[in-house]
Protein backbone atom coordinates (compact mmCIF):
# COMPACT_ATOMS: atom_id res chain seq x y z
CA UNK A 1 0.00 0.00 0.00
CA UNK A 2 0.76 3.48 -0.24
CA UNK A 3 2.45 5.62 2.52
CA UNK A 4 -0.25 8.73 2.97
CA UNK A 5 2.42 10.64 3.67
CA UNK A 6 3.76 9.84 -0.19
CA UNK A 7 0.60 11.61 -1.54
CA UNK A 8 1.64 14.90 0.42
CA UNK A 9 3.65 17.71 -2.28
CA UNK A 10 7.17 18.23 -2.22
CA UNK A 11 6.53 21.35 -0.16
CA UNK A 12 3.97 19.67 2.49
CA UNK A 13 6.52 17.16 2.89
CA UNK A 14 9.92 19.81 3.24
CA UNK A 15 7.40 21.53 5.72
CA UNK A 16 6.59 18.75 7.78
CA UNK A 17 10.38 17.64 7.81
CA UNK A 18 11.87 21.21 8.81
CA UNK A 19 8.66 21.52 11.37
CA UNK A 20 9.96 18.50 13.34
CA UNK A 21 13.60 19.20 13.09
CA UNK A 22 13.60 22.91 13.72
CA UNK A 23 11.53 22.92 17.13
CA UNK A 24 13.39 19.77 18.09
CA UNK A 25 17.06 20.86 17.43
CA UNK A 26 16.91 23.96 16.45
CA UNK A 27 16.77 25.84 13.41
CA UNK A 28 20.49 26.92 12.68
CA UNK A 29 21.60 23.25 13.92
CA UNK A 30 19.42 21.77 11.02
CA UNK A 31 21.16 22.34 7.38
CA UNK A 32 19.37 21.86 4.38
CA UNK A 33 20.72 18.37 3.15
CA UNK A 34 19.04 17.14 6.66
CA UNK A 35 15.59 18.30 5.79
CA UNK A 36 16.05 17.22 2.15
CA UNK A 37 16.95 13.85 3.73
CA UNK A 38 13.83 13.49 6.19
CA UNK A 39 11.42 14.93 3.48
CA UNK A 40 12.43 12.20 1.11
CA UNK A 41 12.72 14.82 -1.80
CA UNK A 42 15.20 16.22 -4.57
CA UNK A 43 17.27 19.07 -3.73
CA UNK A 44 16.13 20.69 -6.83
CA UNK A 45 12.54 20.59 -5.42
CA UNK A 46 13.59 22.09 -1.95
CA UNK A 47 14.61 25.15 -3.97
CA UNK A 48 11.48 25.13 -5.95
CA UNK A 49 9.68 25.76 -2.95
CA UNK A 50 11.89 27.62 -1.04
CA UNK A 51 14.43 29.93 -2.58
CA UNK A 52 16.48 29.65 0.50
CA UNK A 53 16.93 28.38 4.26
CA UNK A 54 15.70 31.84 4.91
CA UNK A 55 12.33 31.60 3.09
CA UNK A 56 12.24 27.89 4.81
CA UNK A 57 12.25 29.18 7.70
CA UNK A 58 9.69 31.90 7.20
CA UNK A 59 7.73 29.37 6.14
CA UNK A 60 8.09 27.33 9.49
CA UNK A 61 6.73 30.29 11.74
CA UNK A 62 3.91 30.35 9.02
CA UNK A 63 3.07 26.87 9.66
CA UNK A 64 3.52 27.10 13.49
CA UNK A 65 1.68 30.83 13.88
CA UNK A 66 -1.29 29.35 11.81
CA UNK A 67 -1.35 25.90 14.61
CA UNK A 68 -1.00 28.02 17.55
CA UNK A 69 -4.19 29.80 16.24
CA UNK A 70 -6.11 26.88 15.62
CA UNK A 71 -5.40 25.84 19.18
CA UNK A 72 -6.12 28.75 20.78
CA UNK A 73 -9.40 28.68 19.29
CA UNK A 74 -10.09 25.22 20.49
CA UNK A 75 -9.75 26.50 23.33
CA UNK A 76 -11.68 29.18 23.76
CA UNK A 77 -14.35 27.11 21.69
CA UNK A 78 -15.11 25.32 25.03
CA UNK A 79 -16.44 28.21 26.82
CA UNK A 80 -18.55 30.09 24.78
CA UNK A 81 -20.08 33.87 25.52
CA UNK A 82 -17.99 33.53 28.84
CA UNK A 83 -15.13 35.60 28.12
CA UNK A 84 -13.83 35.35 31.74
CA UNK A 85 -13.64 31.44 31.33
CA UNK A 86 -11.76 31.48 27.92
CA UNK A 87 -8.78 33.46 29.66
CA UNK A 88 -8.47 31.00 32.32
CA UNK A 89 -8.96 28.61 30.11
CA UNK A 90 -6.16 29.59 27.63
CA UNK A 91 -3.66 29.57 30.76
CA UNK A 92 -4.91 26.18 32.05
CA UNK A 93 -4.07 24.69 28.74
CA UNK A 94 -0.23 26.87 28.94
CA UNK A 95 0.30 24.82 32.06
CA UNK A 96 -0.35 21.53 30.92
CA UNK A 97 1.03 22.06 27.06
CA UNK A 98 4.50 23.60 28.90
CA UNK A 99 4.18 20.90 30.99
CA UNK A 100 4.18 17.80 28.84
CA UNK A 101 8.11 16.52 28.41
CA UNK A 102 7.98 16.58 24.81
CA UNK A 103 7.56 20.23 25.32
CA UNK A 104 10.60 22.49 23.60
CA UNK A 105 9.29 25.54 24.18
CA UNK A 106 7.91 28.46 21.99
CA UNK A 107 8.81 28.37 18.58
CA UNK A 108 8.75 32.20 18.30
CA UNK A 109 10.31 33.12 21.00
CA UNK A 110 13.52 30.37 20.32
CA UNK A 111 13.88 31.54 16.48
CA UNK A 112 13.47 35.45 17.54
CA UNK A 113 16.99 34.36 19.67
CA UNK A 114 18.36 32.27 17.03
CA UNK A 115 17.48 35.36 14.54
CA UNK A 116 18.19 38.70 15.78
CA UNK A 117 18.81 40.53 13.12
CA UNK A 118 15.80 42.60 12.77
CA UNK A 119 15.62 42.62 8.27
CA UNK A 120 15.71 38.30 8.62
CA UNK A 121 12.05 36.98 7.04
CA UNK A 122 11.67 35.06 10.00
CA UNK A 123 10.94 38.66 12.02
CA UNK A 124 8.04 39.78 9.80
CA UNK A 125 5.96 36.45 10.85
CA UNK A 126 7.48 37.12 14.57
CA UNK A 127 5.72 40.90 14.38
CA UNK A 128 2.89 39.60 13.39
CA UNK A 129 2.49 36.62 15.71
CA UNK A 130 3.08 38.93 18.67
CA UNK A 131 0.54 41.19 17.16
CA UNK A 132 -1.94 38.99 16.96
CA UNK A 133 -1.73 37.87 20.58
CA UNK A 134 -2.10 41.36 21.63
CA UNK A 135 -5.15 42.13 19.84
CA UNK A 136 -6.30 38.63 20.54
CA UNK A 137 -5.78 39.34 24.71
CA UNK A 138 -7.15 42.92 24.27
CA UNK A 139 -9.96 42.05 23.20
CA UNK A 140 -10.64 39.25 25.75
CA UNK A 141 -9.97 41.91 28.18
CA UNK A 142 -12.53 44.54 27.26
CA UNK A 143 -14.60 41.73 26.85
CA UNK A 144 -13.97 40.81 30.53
CA UNK A 145 -15.11 44.35 31.39
CA UNK A 146 -11.84 46.55 31.77
CA UNK A 147 -12.27 49.88 30.51
CA UNK A 148 -8.28 50.12 30.46
CA UNK A 149 -6.61 46.57 29.14
CA UNK A 150 -3.14 47.43 27.90
CA UNK A 151 -2.37 47.07 31.92
CA UNK A 152 -3.12 43.34 32.51
CA UNK A 153 -2.90 42.57 28.23
CA UNK A 154 1.15 43.63 29.20
CA UNK A 155 1.43 41.32 32.25
CA UNK A 156 -0.61 38.32 30.72
CA UNK A 157 2.20 38.63 27.87
CA UNK A 158 5.14 38.83 30.41
CA UNK A 159 3.40 35.70 32.18
CA UNK A 160 2.63 33.51 29.17
CA UNK A 161 5.89 34.18 27.43
CA UNK A 162 7.76 33.66 30.88
CA UNK A 163 5.91 30.13 30.98
CA UNK A 164 6.85 29.22 27.60
CA UNK A 165 10.44 30.00 28.16
CA UNK A 166 11.35 28.36 31.44
CA UNK A 167 10.24 25.09 30.58
CA UNK A 168 12.80 25.38 27.97
CA UNK A 169 15.60 26.33 30.30
CA UNK A 170 14.38 23.96 33.65
CA UNK A 171 12.31 21.07 31.65
CA UNK A 172 10.27 19.16 34.15
CA UNK A 173 11.50 21.11 37.12
CA UNK A 174 10.02 23.84 35.76
CA UNK A 175 7.17 25.67 37.48
CA UNK A 176 4.84 26.30 34.25
CA UNK A 177 1.95 24.61 35.60
CA UNK A 178 1.34 27.46 37.89
CA UNK A 179 0.87 29.67 35.35
CA UNK A 180 -3.12 29.46 34.97
CA UNK A 181 -2.97 30.48 39.34
CA UNK A 182 -0.84 33.35 38.38
CA UNK A 183 -2.66 34.46 35.24
CA UNK A 184 -6.25 33.80 37.85
CA UNK A 185 -4.51 36.01 40.35
CA UNK A 186 -3.49 39.37 37.67
CA UNK A 187 -7.47 39.07 36.00
CA UNK A 188 -9.11 39.13 39.65
CA UNK A 189 -6.68 41.77 40.80
CA UNK A 190 -7.46 44.15 37.38
CA UNK A 191 -11.35 43.30 37.61
CA UNK A 192 -11.31 44.44 41.78
CA UNK A 193 -13.12 47.60 42.42
CA UNK A 194 -10.46 48.25 45.00
CA UNK A 195 -7.63 48.12 42.71
CA UNK A 196 -5.14 50.55 43.66
CA UNK A 197 -3.84 52.91 40.71
CA UNK A 198 -0.50 55.04 40.91
CA UNK A 199 -1.30 59.36 41.24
Amino acid sequence: MTDPADKRSARDRILAAANDLFYREGIRAIGIDTVIERAGVAKMSLYRAFPSKDDLVAAFLDMRDRMYWDWWDTVVARYPDDPLRQLRGLFEAVGRRTSDPQYRGCPFVNTSVEFPDPNHPARAVLARHFAELRRRLTLLAEAIGLAEPAPLVDQLMVLLEGAYSICATMGAAAPSASVARAADILIQAHLSPNLSRPA
